[in-house]
Parts: structure tokens; C-alpha cells; sequence
């Protein structure tokens, strides 16, 4: 008897019981129930693992077809050693995979216990037991499955920009190489295009050949269709008078190009602040946000023209009451030319500095003495005229000046020391303050010397001392003397040189219409040419360096003039060789006679000099 007849037969006897047996208790009915279901259910399992043992042979069979050589199948990652990874695929023995295809591109082994891969069956030995897989195949497999479906659907692929090659650029699609043409990276041609190495994009496939394995891609597709519609959107709700929003595109010397979605506007360099802006590239760079207003639109050219500084108002409409005249303010300045520096003194508002405004005492010929481009000065408002967007400044009214006060410090007749800062052909100038220098002309150097060149006399940083003489503040000039130092020589000149005495001197020069002679330092007689001998007829022979005897004739201290005469020295000479030989001729003899006729004789004399 089987076991089942057995079961059907405890069944029924049990059924039989319960019905005709006196009752049992509760407790041993509920035994006896789970007995009966605990033999049910042995003989259930065993039913089914004879049905299983029955399907083994097919099922096995099923898993011979599943995993056939050539297939990409998933498995698990379930051991890693020196040279495979071992992959369970769920077939009767696990796969190896060499090391090598886990490595990154920095030698390590990516391959983690647990981890899913895709694998290709590249051989099964089922005698030996042995799977040999591949996941570098698997994943080329898979991608140019997945390059094959974005062509047949016009889709998109990502991939990864990884090095700039001949004609353009070489991108990654996940282990299979594409190229990317230069005309296709971008809308407008890319200046530095080693910049998208590293940088992942979406991209359209132009063309590929699995056979050559060969795949050309286009990132510019997508960027016009994008563009396309962006522009579409752009021109829907552009309008004049409108702040919109953009990206810096390009830029130029006159100005920036702005993207604002698939139209472009000119933001010009004159309207892009109320100050000053050397170049465009100064304030924005490529790629930057920025946020313009609408100035005009041209529907149908599609021409856009753009502001940044009507965001902001004209600072010109309030620059009066912030700048009033005599106001001091501080600025940077920004530019310079010839004739003074231009001070921003706010974004848009700038005053200009004259160089006759920027020193008090010194003469500026360029405004780069002075101050140089960023230099951050002090000035008073000379006058302002918004209107014309004007405002004059002054560097040198923040301070006193100083010729105010030199007459006070200095009043004439002082004597002051200095150093001489210049040496010119008409005179020294001595420094005495800050900026200020006195000028000591070549005619108030010396009283009685002749002067060709101050040099002869004075080294520049040499220090002197020289009497102020008069100070013009109207004209800034300071006029010293250093020979007015000591007394004028000429001054006393009659009383060293009476007429009629006899002096003798070093001949210094020879003229046509005389001799000069020195009688001392820095003085000079002249014997004029009529004064040289009394006979007209006989040359004087008379050379430079000769020393000479005359007799002072005429003194003139108002002309400083001293005149001289050989010719009366000598005719006074004679007459006194001839009244000392009537003198002795008289003491020898008495006659009346003879006495008389001496003195007829010598007045006779006297009368012809006085004619000659």
C-alpha cells in the first residue's frame, strides 16, 4: 500500500471516528488534526521534487542555449585576485575577466565584490568548465548599439572631450573613440580649444562605420537648434525700453556683443558707463552675465542696441549741488595730457586740472611732474558747468600761497644764504624756499667786474649769500644781489681819483678810440686817443700789459667814468722842468731886464698850450 492511500485511508478511518466514537477532548482532537496535515504536506514535497527531478534534463538544456558565445550578459562581481575577476553569470561555472580591463588611467583596479557588470561571452569550455569573458567588449558592444539607435531616431549621445587631434577634437563615448570636427564644436569658432578637453557634452552623430569603426559627431547641431529656439522666444518679448538679460558674447573695440537668447545686441563702449572705460575688455570678459537695457530695437534687421549706464542716472544732473565752487574734493586721476589732468571724482563726472593750477612756485611744463595716472589727489572747485559737463580744479589753492607770506619772511634788505640751484647766461638762482628761487642777475654780481658768463664765477651747489632787493608777488619774482652786499666803489670813486693826480695802471685793452687802464680792481680809466701824446704827428707806442702813467683829467661816479691823460701829464711835466730853470736862472742873476723877459716868455708858453 503507497503512502498516499495510506493518507486517503487515516482520513477516512478518522472521518468514520469522529462521527460514531464517543467524543475525544479538545486538546487530542487538535493533535490528531495537525498529524494528519504534517503527513499532507511531506507528501506534497515529495510530490514536487519528483516533478523536479523530472524537469532537470530540460532545464539544463535551456541554460546550454542562454549563454552562447558572442552574448552580452550581466554578472556579478564575486572575487578579485592577482590577474582575473571572477564574474558570476548565473551558469554552472563563474567567468574571469583579465585584470587589466578594471585598470583607470591611473593604474588602479576599479574592480569591487558585489559590483554589476556587463560582460560578453567570449568562450565557454564546458567539459573543462571554464567562461572566458570580456568587459571591454561588452561595453562596445552596448555603445554602438546605443550609437546605432541616436542615429536611426536623430538622438543625442554624451561624451567626453579627451584630447585636441588634427581637424579637431577626439571624444570619449564610453570606451569608443568619435571624432569631432573643428566647423562643429561651436557656433562661432573656438579661439582656445584646448579649454573643452575634460569637458563633457551632448552630441549628434553626423555619420558612423562600424566596420571602420568610425563615428563623426556634432556638438553645433544641437547648439542651433537650441539657438533657433531661443530665438524664436527672444524676439517674442524684446521690446524697447526692456531690461533684459545676456551673456557676454564677443567682444571688440568699440563695444560687446550680447547673447540674449539666440539674438545678439551691441552694448557700445560709450554707453556702457557714465565714466570713462579704456577698452571694453578692461571692465567684461567673454562668457560674463550681465544685465542691459533696451535701447533699439530693429524687428525686421533683428538689430538690437543695448545700455548699461541708463540703468543708473546721470550723475551730470546733481553734480552742481555736490560740487559747488571752493569745494574740496578728492578724485583719481585718469588721464593726462599737455596742458593739465583729468580727476574722476565720481563714475561719469570728471574735473580737469590746468598745469598753471597745480604748483604754486614751480613752473610745470607736463602734469607727469607732477602726478602720475591712478594717483589719488586733492583739489579745489574752480568752477563747474553741467551743462557742458565741465568742472575746473585747482591742486594749488588747497594750499597757502606762498607768496603771500615770502614779502613778510623776507623783507628787502635781508641777506640770505642758499645753495644755487641754476646757473643761466644772465644770472644765478638761489633757492631760499620751498619752490621759490632768487634770481641774482649778472649785473648785481659784481660792482666794478665785467662779467661774461656767471660760471666764471659760481658752481652749481654752491652756497652764497646775496641781499634781497625786491619781491614781485604779482609776477612771482624774487630779485637778490650779491654785490650789493659791500659799498659801490664808484660812490668815493672822486675822492680816491681827484682831478688833476697822477695814477698808474696795467694797459687792459687797446680801441680805436683809446686806452684802458686799471687803476684796481674792477676800475678802469680811459685815455682817450686825443690824450695820448702832444705831438699827433708821432704814433704812441703803447701794448696790453704795459704800465702806464696818466693824470686823471675828470671823474664821473653817476656814469662810472674815469678820464685819463698822458698828454697833460707830460705838458705839466715840462712846464715844471721850466719854471724850475727860470727859478734857478733867477737866483743866479737880477737884472730887471732879464727878469722881465722870462716871464714874457712863460706867458707866452702857457697861451700856446692852452690853444693846442
Amino acid at each position: 500500500m503507497t503512502s498516499e492511500n495510506k493518507v486517503n485511508l487515516t482520513e477516512e478511518q478518522a472521518a468514520d471516528n469522529a462521527a460514531q466514537a464517543t467524543p475525544v477532548a479538545e486538546e487530542e482532537q487538535q493533535d490528531l488534526a495537525l498529524g494528519l496535515e504534517s503527513e499532507s504536506s511531506e507528501a506534497e514535497e515529495m510530490k514536487d521534487m519528483a516533478s523536479s527531478f523530472d524537469q532537470l534534463p530540460d532545464l539544463y538544456e535551456e541554460s546550454l542555449k542562454q549563454y552562447q558565445e558572442g552574448e552580452v550578459v550581466t554578472g556579478r562581481i564575486v572575487a578579485v585576485d592577482k590577474d582575473y575577476v571572477i564574474v558570476d553569470i548565473g551558469y554552472k561555472c563563474e567567468g574571469h575577466i583579465p585584470v587589466h580591463e578594471f585598470l583607470d588611467a591611473n593604474g588602479e583596479n576599479t574592480a569591487r565584490v558585489g559590483d554589476q557588470v556587463d560582460v560578453l561571452l567570449e568562450r565557454r569550455d564546458d567539459e573543462e568548465d571554464v567562461i572566458l569573458l570580456s568587459k571591454e567588449k561588452a561595453s562596445k558592444i552596448k555603445i554602438w548599439e546605443e550609437i546605432s539607435s541616436a542615429y536611426q531616431q536623430d538622438g543625442e549621445i554624451e561624451g567626453t572631450v579627451v584630447a585636441k587631434v588634427k581637424g579637431g577634437l577626439s571624444v570619449d563615448l564610453g570606451g569608443m573613440s568619435a571624432f569631432l570636427p573643428g566647423s562643429q564644436v561651436d557656433l562661432q569658432p573656438v579661439r582656445n580649444i584646448d579649454n573643452l578637453i575634460g569637458q563633457t557634452f551632448n552630441f549628434k552623430i553626423l555619420k558612423y562605420n562600424k566596420k571602420r569603426r568610425n563615428v563623426v559627431l556634432s556638438r553645433r547641431v544641437i547648439m542651433e537648434k537650441e539657438r533657433a529656439e531661443q530665438k524664436t522666444s527672444t524676439l517674442a518679448q524684446l521690446e524697447e525700453g526692456k531690461v533684459v538679460s545676456g551673456t557676454v558674447k564677443n567682444i571688440t573695440d568699440y563695444g560687446l556683443f550680447v547673447d540674449l537668447g539666440g539674438i545678439d545686441g551691441l552694448l557700445h563702449v560709450t554707453d556702457m558707463s557714465w565714466g570713462r572705460i579704456g577698452h571694453p575688455s578692461d571692465v567684461f570678459h567673454v562668457g560674463d552675465p550681465i544685465e542691459v537695457k533696451v535701447l533699439t530695437f530693429d524687428r525686421e534687421n533683428e538689430k538690437v542696441s543695448l545700455g548699461l549706464k541708463q540703468l543708473t542716472e546721470d550723475p551730470w544732473l546733481t553734480a552742481a549741488e555736490k560740487y559747488p565752487v571752493g569745494q574740496r574734493v578728492q578724485g583719481k586721476v585718469v588721464s593726462l595730457t599737455d596742458y593739465g589732468a583729468f580727476v574722476e571724482l565720481e563714475p561719469g563726472v570728471e574735473g580737469l586740472i590746468h598745469v598753471s593750477e597745480m604748483s604754486w612756485t614751480k613752473k610745470v611744463r607736463h602734469p607727469s611732474k607732477i602726478v602720475m595716472v591712478s594717483d589719488i589727489v586733492e583739489a579745489e572747485v574752480l568752477d563747474i558747468d553741467p551743462n557742458k559737463k565741465r568742472i575746473s580744479l585747482s591742486m594749488k589753492h588747497v594750499e597757502p600761497n606762498p607768496w603771500d607770506i615770502i614779502g613778510e619772511k623776507y623783507p628787502e634788505g635781508t641777506i640770505i644764504e642758499g645753495k644755487i640751484k641754476n646757473i643761466t647766461d644772465f644770472g644765478i638762482f638761489i633757492g631760499i624756499d620751498e619752490g621759490i628761487d632768487g634770481l641774482v642777475h649778472i649785473s648785481d654780481i659784481s660792482w666794478t667786474k665785467r662779467i661774461k658768463h656767471p660760471s666764471e664765477l659760481f658752481k652749481k651747489g654752491q652756497e652764497v649769500q646775496a641781499k634781497v632787493l625786491k619781491i614781485d608777488k604779482e609776477n612771482e619774482r624774487f630779485s637778490l644781489g650779491i654785490k650789493q652786499l659791500a659799498d659801490d666803489p664808484w660812490k668815493t670813486i672822486d675822492q680816491r681819483y681827484p682831478v688833476g693826480r697822477s695814477v698808474s695802471g696795467l694797459v687792459t685793452n687797446k680801441t680805436d678810440f683809446g686806452v684802458f687802464i686799471e687803476l684796481e680792481e674792477g676800475i678802469e680809466g680811459l685815455i682817450h686817443v686825443s690824450e695820448l701824446s702832444r705831438d699827433k704827428n708821432k704814433p704812441v707806442q703803447i701794448e696790453v700789459g704795459d704800465m702806464i702813467t696818466a693824470k686823471v683829467i675828470n671823474v664821473s661816479p653817476k656814469d662810472r667814468k674815469i678820464g685819463l691823460s698822458i698828454r697833460k701829464l707830460e705838458t705839466d711835466q715840462e712846464q715844471s722842468v721850466y719854471r724850475d730853470y727860470l727859478h734857478s736862472r733867477q737866483e743866479a742873476t737880477t737884472p730887471l731886464g732879464e727878469l722881465l723877459q722870462e716871464r714874457l716868455e712863460e706867458s707866452e708858453l702857457l697861451k700856446a698850450e692852452d690853444k693846442e
